[in-house]
């Protein structure tokens, strides 16, 4: 009987024994499965901000694609309404101030108008139609200061991968879906000068129409009353594009005004829209070290806007600001040494 026992209790034993030599080699196999999986997967620069655009991947992939199939219905969206103002001041607008303003003040109009109306137009082409610039693949010999994972290519400073367009952006900005395209190292000459000659225009409609707009709204005001009033088809026509192009202009100059404003501090500080977020974590994590960070890409506030409109002497502000212009950005947007005329400046105004 005692030896039945001993029997089944060392039978038992042995199979809580087994059992657990299982449940060790099984959580052996888990650890080494994972052990794997994280090896595969490892990163040393892996931290939170890295885990939560990874989480954000299928979002971003939404958005790159509804802006890469819509940037041309962006494009025609802002010809039309453009084309639109212009034909409601050249057919209301502009009879009006003929007829009612003095000579000096009808010249004014006209010749403001019409050089402010093709700056837009030049600039919105420009930007539109002219390459950011691209690092060349093909060569080797590129100062590049790391390598694109995307592209599996040398990326040179101060230039980033646009997932919309699928390539690398030298000096990239922002990939705008107004224009259909990157802003980049050869054409943010021409998208900052259009939103500041837009913003201009739009102010410029809004104020010479401010009366009109005024009488249109008492107008429309009075055509529920009875008896209703005498006006014709064409004078309600006249006011509801009054209405219109004011609204209109005053809406797009406080939006596009407030992104002017913006950019127009980007290129008083030498940075893009990117290296405005990257500068500012670097500049928090030098200054818990005790260390002040330097963008090495700024030359001042009167040199950098000097940089970025290409102006070389004084003249040049007349016939590169302020006239159409076609003239290249200094440098090829591979390196990034201070222009000549740059070196030898005077103390500017700007920089006091």
């Amino acid at each position: 009987m005692r030896s039945s026992q001993r029997l089944f209790r060392r039978c038992l034993h042995l199979g809580h024994r087994r059992r657990f030599r299982f449940a060790t080699k099984l959580i052996d196999y888990i650890r080494y499965a994972r052990f794997c999986v994280v090896s595969l997967a490892y990163n040393s620069f892996t931290n939170s901000d890295v885990v939560i655009e990874s989480l954000f991947e299928p979002v971003y992939w939404l958005v790159d694609h509804v802006t890469r199939w819509f940037g041309i219905v962006f494009v025609a969206l802002v010809i039309v309404l453009t084309s639109s103002i212009v034909l409601i001041v050249y057919i209301c607008v502009l009879p009006l101030i003929i007829q009612t303003y003095s000579t000096a003040w009808i010249y004014w109009h006209v010749s403001y108008g019409h050089w402010n109306l093709i700056m837009i137009v030049f600039h919105y082409y420009k930007a539109t139609t002219t390459p950011p610039g691209h690092p060349s693949q093909m060569e080797t010999d590129i100062p590049s200061v790391s390598i694109c994972r995307k592209c599996i290519a040398h990326k040179p400073a101060r230039t980033h991968h646009c997932s919309i367009c699928s390539r690398c952006v030298l000096k990239m900005d922002h990939h705008c879906p107004w224009l259909n395209n990157c802003v980049g190292h050869y054409n943010h000459r021409y998208f900052f000068s259009f939103c500041l000659f837009m913003t201009m225009g739009c102010i410029y409609c809004s104020i010479s129409s401010r009366v009109m707009f005024r009488e249109a709204y008492s107008a429309i005001e009075t055509y529920n009353e009875t008896p209703p009033p005498t006006f014709t088809f064409r004078e309600r026509l006249f006011h509801k594009c009054i209405i219109y192009l004011w609204v209109l202009c005053s809406s797009v100059a406080l939006a596009l005004g407030a992104l002017t404003l913006w950019h127009a501090m980007l290129i008083s500080r030498g940075e893009t829209s990117i290296e405005r977020h990257i500068n500012k974590k670097e500049r928090k994590r030098q200054q818990l070290i005790g260390k002040v960070f330097y963008n090495p890409y700024s030359y001042g506030r009167c040199g950098n806007w000097k940089v970025f409109f290409g102006v070389e002497r004084k003249l040049h502000w007349l016939t590169r600001v302020a006239l159409p212009s076609s003239h290249l950005p200094f440098g090829k947007g591979l390196t990034w040494n201070a222009p000549p005329w740059i070196l030898n400046q005077q103390p500017c105004v700007l920089d006091i």
